[in-house]
């Protein structure tokens, strides 16, 4: 692991040794403060630090940062995301200088979903790199000092990297190799997407541990609580890159009427147990998507609390 030092909390609980457990804000369709301040008290001591999205899907939110300020404020340690489809690289590096300016400590790379998915579909993507050119980019301004052109900077930005992964896209004996990219363009932790399918999960893990990537860089699993059974039929067939298995949502629909919400937290809690003990996994990144109310009674269930408290 890098001996590089942020004064993130996340990066604090990460290499003192514990579990980790982060949540996630979905900033509104507007400019509402409140609806922010709002999920925030349902994060506060129960994560270890909140991702807040840039324009989820592509759909026009609030930005990532504005709204990362707002959580900083309610005293939580947020990580700033951002996707690669909406900026070049001047105004990329732009905004990791005032996010790390401000005191934002934790950043997540990404790709970015299509625009054609989102409400403006007619939007043009930029791409000018991609999410693993990203990673490279924000270590060379951490570690170098220096901008993509070579330029130095005179303050460098605080940045704890963290990336993405999806152990169930195809070609699924690629993903691994990927994973492998990421790690070695510079990222300092890694949250994976949401897992259902535990069993290949497990499988994909082993291939990270027999190559020593959960050495180099911490590992969160994600996890998203089925809220029923159209969200889980809708994530199987809908969803590129997701593995629900029939058994789940069998599960689901057995429940009974009106069950299968907290039959999804009942999955979602046993999945957490299993998560703690499996190897290579430093830690659980929890997208509850617009259930942040309930993310308290998860991380109780779960045995999750209390959050440590790392100086």
């Amino acid at each position: 692991m890098t001996e590089y030092k942020s004064g993130s909390n996340l990066e604090k609980v990460l290499k003192a040794g514990y579990f980790a457990f982060t949540g996630e804000c979905g900033p509104p369709r507007g400019a509402n403060v409140e609806v922010v301040r709002k999920k925030a008290q349902h994060l506060k001591g129960c994560v270890d630090a909140v991702n807040v999205t840039d324009n989820q899907t592509a759909v026009v939110r609030m930005s990532s940062w504005a709204a990362c300020l707002i959580l900083k404020e309610e005293g939580l340690d947020p990580n700033f995301q951002m996707v690669c489809r909406d900026r070049n690289r001047l105004a990329m590096q732009s905004d990791i200088l005032g996010i790390s300016a401000h005191g934002i400590k934790n950043m997540l790379c990404l790709s970015g979903d299509h625009q054609r998915f989102g409400d403006h579909p007619e939007a043009k993507n930029v791409y000018d790199i991609d999410s693993i050119q990203l990673i490279s980019m924000v270590k060379k301004m951490r570690d170098e000092g220096a901008f993509l052109n070579g330029e130095k900077i005179d303050v460098p930005p605080k940045i704890f990297i963290g990336a993405a992964c999806n152990p169930f896209a195809e070609p699924l004996e690629f993903r691994v190799y990927r994973l492998k990219k990421k790690i070695d363009a510079g990222a300092d932790f890694i949250q994976t997407q949401c897992i259902y399918n535990m069993k290949r999960f497990r499988e994909f893990m082993k291939r990270v541990v027999d190559m020593g990537l959960h050495e180099r860089c911490y590992i969160l699993a994600g996890i998203t609580p089925l809220k029923s059974v159209g969200m889980a039929r809708y994530m199987a067939t809908q969803v590129p890159g997701m593995d629900v298995p029939e058994e789940l949502i069998k599960r689901l629909r057995g429940a009974g009427k009106g069950k299968a919400a907290e039959e999804g937290i009942k999955i979602a809690v046993e999945q957490i147990q299993e998560l703690k003990e499996m190897e290579g996994v430093a830690g659980v990144h929890l997208m509850a998507i617009e259930w942040e109310h309930r993310v308290p009674e998860i991380a109780k269930l779960a045995g999750m609390l209390p959050r440590p408290k790392v100086e």
